[in-house]
């Protein structure tokens, strides 16, 4: 029992709350149960999403360790969203929104009913930061269990993956490079199972961040999916949850200002989604810590990428989880983190570092030979992109990293698929993609069509790409995204017209657009605010309190 009062006393105690406590045996917990702690087990199950589809083992295991802990588990649910399967179509406006509304939710359970704490079982790209913006505000005892990556596929003894060997197959295939019957084993093979998609894509960055920020207990992050590894993880969970409970350890003992710099440090070594800066804000703004988009670069421009996995090299998830995983990247990168930061786990960093392995040297390189010197993620400003804009660095490959071309503006991310594959790009050309942002999206739809074709065309080391919207996890190349302000704000990518020249410079930190101040002062006196895509539901609403990427898309209090 916890020596001090539990939230869920509110709900139990005293002869007011009979009525209360009569729905509660209604639900057949006992006597003895009503004065033990009331746990969470928060659950984003669905049958749509592959990274989800065994999330009904993993509840029972976090359930038994509730049991185990001394406290009485309450399973409730949150949506989840395949961003895949969203992709491409009107679906994908709701991605980035989800995020706050699986924050509200998880506020509004544990508000209505009192939990004293929740364990948070997810996977996919926007379900785990919701998560960790919810018990970020609501400061409860928390724990976060992901449900692990998938493993490879495999074709004629070839590995496979979804982004590499479907989305870029497209652009293969259109350009004749492999044919039917390829297309036809390929997406049949790609993805063997349950489990996030597997490589370094959003999903699985999280997961990882998650993990160093020390939200999840060690090994979390890259046990696969199905694994019994990762079913004694969901039970130790549950039992865990229950302990930081007795010791009135919330989660904003661990979601700090240097726990969240470990965190970024950790996805700068990854070379992992560009999406995190986006989250990262946003979790720390549900904490109330200051972490912004700056602290990004700042961190990035010391800290060496250890790792190179899908999509910008060849390894994957599985051999991360098999070199050591988080624990041996932390200890790798050691020298530059934050040590004495608490993990849910009921040690500090430097205690898993202590134990953690150093790690197999093929797969996470030390601090002394990284494969760059710099983070995977930098940071672009100028007069295209005023209040930042972000590239994944580490999957641009050298040449492009100065680049000067020519824009091809598109209103929406269709316009600039329907130019692509009419075979109207040319090298040299910037495709510019605008009102996909925040507001003007709305909901910055994630493109990965888009550059996956580019890449499987054969074009990905001779242009560039530059959005107001965002990049999956998966993307590659030069593809700049979260141009802040965007289009629908009055941002200078508003002003941008066919022809005009882009300067892009990744080591100088910079995005130009090469246009006399005179002319832009002139088309941004012509220029009207776009009429809203959506003008009602759920979205409408969105777009009105959206704040900027730059803040990581949270909404007006």
């Amino acid at each position: 029992m916890p020596k001090h009062e539990l939230r869920s006393d509110r709900i139990k105690k005293g002869l007011e709350r009979m009525p209360n406590r009569a729905l509660l045996y209604a639900t057949g917990i006992t006597r003895d149960q009503m004065d033990k702690p009331f746990i969470g087990v928060c659950t984003s199950f669905t049958d749509l999403v592959p990274g989800h589809v065994g999330m009904r083992s993993l509840e029972r295991k976090i359930e038994w360790g509730v049991n185990a802990g001394g406290g009485v588990p309450f399973v409730f649910g949150v949506p989840g969203i395949c961003d895949g399967i969203a992709m491409g179509h009107d679906g994908m406006h709701y991605s980035l929104p989800s995020r706050e509304l699986i924050a509200d939710m998880i506020e509004s359970i544990c508000q209505a009913h009192q939990l004293d704490g929740v364990v948070l079982l997810t996977n996919c790209d926007k379900i785990t930061p919701g998560m960790l913006m919810a018990v970020g505000r609501l400061d409860i005892p928390a724990i976060v269990v992901t449900a692990g990556p998938m493993l490879s596929g495999q074709l004629h003894g070839r590995r496979l993956s979804l982004v590499r060997d479907t989305f870029e197959a497209v652009g293969l295939r259109k350009s004749g490079q492999i044919d039917d019957e390829e297309v036809r084993e390929l997406e049949v093979q790609c993805c063997p199972g349950e489990g996030s998609c597997q490589g370094m894509y959003t999903a699985n960055t999280m997961a990882c961040l998650t993990e160093a920020m020390g939200m999840s207990l060690p090994g979390t992050a890259t046990a696969l999916a199905g694994s019994a590894a990762k079913q004694r993880i969901a039970e130790s969970a549950g039992e865990q949850v229950c302990e930081l409970v007795r010791q009135g350890r919330t989660a904003r003992r661990f979601i700090t200002r240097r726990s969240l710099e470990n965190a970024i440090r950790v996805d700068m070594a990854l070379g992992g989604s560009t999406n995190t800066a986006l989250h990262i804000p946003a979790i720390a703004h549900a904490a109330e810590v200051d972490v912004m988009l700056d602290d990004f670069d700042r961190l990035s421009r010391d800290t060496p990428q250890l790792c190179s996995l899908r999509p910008g090299g060849e390894l994957m998830m599985e051999d991360l989880d098999a070199a050591g995983g988080i624990p041996s990247v932390l200890k790798n990168l050691a020298h530059l983190l934050n040590k004495e930061c608490e993990s849910v786990a009921g040690t500090t960093l430097d205690r898993i570092i202590d134990a953690a392995p150093v790690g197999e040297p093929s797969v996470i390189h030390t601090a002394d030979a990284p494969i760059a010197e710099e983070g995977g993620i930098a940071v672009l400003k100028g007069t295209l992109a005023p209040d930042g804009a972000v590239v994944k660095r580490g999957a641009v490959v050298p040449e492009m990293m100065q680049f000067t071309g020519t824009a091809r503006v598109f209103e929406t991310e269709d316009g600039s698929m329907e130019y692509l594959m009419g075979g109207k790009v040319r090298p040299k050309d910037v495709l510019v993609i605008r009102n996909e942002g925040p507001r003007g999206g709305p909901g910055m739809r994630e493109s990965l069509a888009l550059t996956a074709a580019v890449a499987g065309s054969g074009l990905g080391d001779k242009i560039a790409i530059v959005t107001d919207g965002r990049f999956s996890g998966g993307t590659r190349n030069l593809s700049i995204g979260h141009v802040s302000p965007e289009a629908a704000a009055g941002g200078p990518i508003a002003l941008i017209r066919d022809g005009d020249e882009v300067v892009i410079d990744i080591p100088a930190r910079s995005i130009d657009l090469k246009v006399d101040a005179a002319e832009l002062e002139r088309r941004r006196a012509a220029w009207t605010p776009p009429e809203p895509k959506i003008r009602k539901g759920w979205l409408a609403r969105y777009a009105r309190l959206v704040t900027s990427a730059a803040t990581g898309a949270v909404l007006e209090e």
